[in-house]
């Protein structure tokens, strides 16, 4: 690395640097000064580099800083909105100010967090609505699009993110028109992608990252050619997003979407007729009678197992006629307008990936069904998303970091690297700067059954998270790895402790926080969705229990399909897959636990084969240095210490 530019590192984390003069209760941490020094060598040799550095090493400001310093374009990718807003809003500001660089910056979204003006106005002239309410918030979008500069809807918080409206209010990639949209001068997701492609520093989430690259989308797929240096934060979410964008998804609600859009388009260039609007009608109910082949929602089933399902086979091949019959009329009336043609597209699109979904794939893709409380989606997902990535790697040739508290296994990151693609990529771990062994106990509650698929399970645990609870006075979250057992503990918690329960599902994951901070002795209960990017620092969590090991559901069609395929290979899937995936899921759930130098806590983990099995040492191992205890009488007196 070049002396002077360590030296501007080392000046910009010092003490009585720029950092410490802007951001209260800075203080220098090595691990923060050795990743940014790493960094800043990978992004001046344009290499690959995996870093994981644990809770409050200060991984956002070490990598910005060599970032900014370094110079060129850079793209930052997180895992969340959320992480993107705050990154974009606090963060990249701080660096900035700091380093007094002039660097432009961006944030860039996908086309959904956007007011779509053609699909508002559309909607507005049309004037159907479910209810009073959609009207009234259409008209609080129209207001707002006409005043505002981003058309970000996260700006318009009189609106519910999740109103049914905003689907009106919104284009996707199936029915946004581009180039022919009459609104397309004044498009806010255009000038929105115009000021990322003029920026230095663009912050986008991987959601949008991989459905533009993968799509070859504009967006993304613009901004790559001209970048020196691809950031991902969060990196342990990619493999995952990655399977998801470079898949293939047909949804019902798609479909239905598209049957509306068809009525008003046709209505609009005046070629309505009670035939079409016929035809229109019956994709509308086919689409609605897939999804009504399965009772449950939650469901994930592999292609052969939907098939055995009762209707399944016959009301998906009334619902391709059904799509070939629209897509029809809609072809020969597809020049009479831009809207028109954009309909006849998603139609012959969604037709042919229901073709491919029908035959017999490659060994390398999955065909499965997920069925939710409204929709159903087919997918075709590739079970490695390896040699994609890693194609998009090589396309564009330049430095690519990935960064997150949870890449690796001890310090053996190649589950990360091979799931990406990567394995050539050099690879660093640092240390939590935070003294676990001082701030926090881990317990493992002896008496459980020990299966953890037992059906007493669950009570087994909340009898044991009893006197937890007790002795830390509530201020706890209990995480699940079902919402079956979450229901169940809730069932049994509600009538057995005194202190204020909230429980997933009962609100937005923002509102449960807020509530949960506000009432400081409050018990969470939680699913995969708390597990991480949740931020709770203070007494108001001192507890956090997980009931069992989240190894995922073997029956799970991609799981499933992973594992055959491992088997066939001469692998070992338990140890080369499942366990390091439910590791790295643990360590996030654990890491809900110390935030901050100041926090003290107690992390419950309830599943026996932490020690009745020869990996419960390896899964011990991956957690920090914290003291270990089997005896409630440790917990209590870890609580007696702290002033009530």
């Amino acid at each position: 690395m070049r002396r002077e530019t360590q030296d501007a590192l080392q000046r910009v984390f010092a003490a009585d640097g720029p950092l410490a003069a802007r951001v209260e209760g800075y203080h220098p941490r090595a691990q923060q000064l050795e990743m940014a020094q790493a960094i800043l060598e990978a992004l001046r040799a344009g290499s690959m580099l995996a870093l994981e550095a644990g809770t409050g090493t200060g991984k956002t400001f070490a990598y910005l800083v060599p970032a900014l310093l370094a110079g060129g374009k850079v793209i930052v990718s997180t895992g969340t909105k959320p992480l993107q807003n705050q990154l974009y809003d606090r963060d990249l500001p701080v660096v900035r100010e700091a380093l007094a660089t002039g660097s432009v910056t961006a944030l860039l979204k996908g086309r959904a967090n956007y007011v779509c003006l053609y699909r508002l106005e559309t909607a507005g002239a049309e004037g159907r609505f479910e209810s009073r309410e959609d009207a009234a918030h259409l008209r609080s979008i129209a207001h707002f699009a006409a005043t505002s500069m981003t058309g970000d809807r996260a700006d318009l918080a009189a609106v519910p993110e999740d109103a049914p409206v905003w689907q009106q209010a919104t284009s996707t990639r199936e029915n946004c028109l581009g180039q022919d949209c009459p609104k397309y001068k004044d498009c806010f997701v255009m000038r929105a992608r115009k000021n990322a492609l003029a920026a230095d520093v663009v912050v986008v989430n991987h959601h949008l990252f991989f459905a533009d690259v993968a799509l070859r989308d504009e967006g993304i797929a613009e901004l790559l050619p001209s970048c020196n240096t691809v950031i991902f934060d969060e990196a342990h979410q990619l493999p995952e997003t990655a399977r998801l964008f470079f898949g293939e998804t047909v949804s019902s609600a798609q479909l239905i979407e598209l049957a509306r859009d068809a009525r008003l388009e046709l209505r609009a260039a005046g070629g309505a007729s009670p035939e079409l609007d016929r035809i229109a009608s019956k994709l509308d109910k086919a689409a609605r009678d897939l999804r009504l082949c399965f009772a449950k929602e939650g469901l994930r089933l592999g292609w052969m197992q939907a098939q055995g399902q009762v209707g399944f086979a016959e009301a998906l091949q009334v619902l391709t006629e059904a799509l070939a019959a629209l897509g029809k009329p809609l072809g020969e009336q597809a020049e009479r307008s831009e809207g028109l043609g954009s309909c006849a597209r998603r139609a012959a699109e969604a037709k042919g990936l229901l073709a491919r979904i029908r035959e017999d794939g490659s060994a390398n893709e999955v065909r499965w069904v997920e069925v939710f409380g409204q929709s159903l989606q087919l997918h075709i997902t590739p079970m490695v998303p390896a040699e994609l990535f890693r194609k998009q790697m090589l396309d564009h040739p330049r430095a690519w970091i990935f960064t997150s508290a949870t890449l690796a296994m001890g310090e053996d990151f190649s589950h990360f690297k091979k799931e990406l693609g990567i394995e050539d990529a050099a690879a660093r771990t640092w240390p939590s700067p935070f003294d676990f062994e001082r701030q926090a106990l881990l317990y493992s509650p002896r008496g459980l059954p020990p299966d953890p698929n037992d059906p007493a399970y669950t009570e087994a645990v909340v009898k044991a998270a009893l006197p937890v609870l007790k002795a830390s006075r509530g201020r706890a979250f209990l995480l699940f790895t079902s919402h079956r057992a979450l229901r169940r503990a809730h069932e049994l918690l509600k009538e057995q402790i005194e202190y204020p329960l909230l429980v997933q599902g009962s609100g937005s994951r923002s509102e449960l926080l807020m509530r949960f901070r506000q009432l400081g002795n409050a018990v969470l209960l939680g699913a995969a969705s708390f597990w991480e990017g949740v931020d709770v620092r203070g007494e108001a969590l001192s507890v956090v229990l997980i009931d069992k090991l989240p190894f995922a559901p073997p029956e799970d069609p991609v799981l499933s399909a992973r594992i055959e395929a491992l088997r066939k290979e001469g692998g070992n899937p338990f140890m080369d897959y499942q366990l390091p995936q439910a590791v790295l899921q643990l360590k996030q759930g654990a890491g809900r636990l110390i935030r901050d130098e100041e926090d003290r806590g107690v992390l419950v983990l309830c599943d026996p084969r932490l020690y009745t099995k020869g990996y419960g040492r390896l899964v011990r191992a991956s957690l920090p240095p914290m003291k270990l205890s089997r005896e409630i009488s440790d917990v209590e007196a870890f609580f007696a210490k702290i002033p009530a």
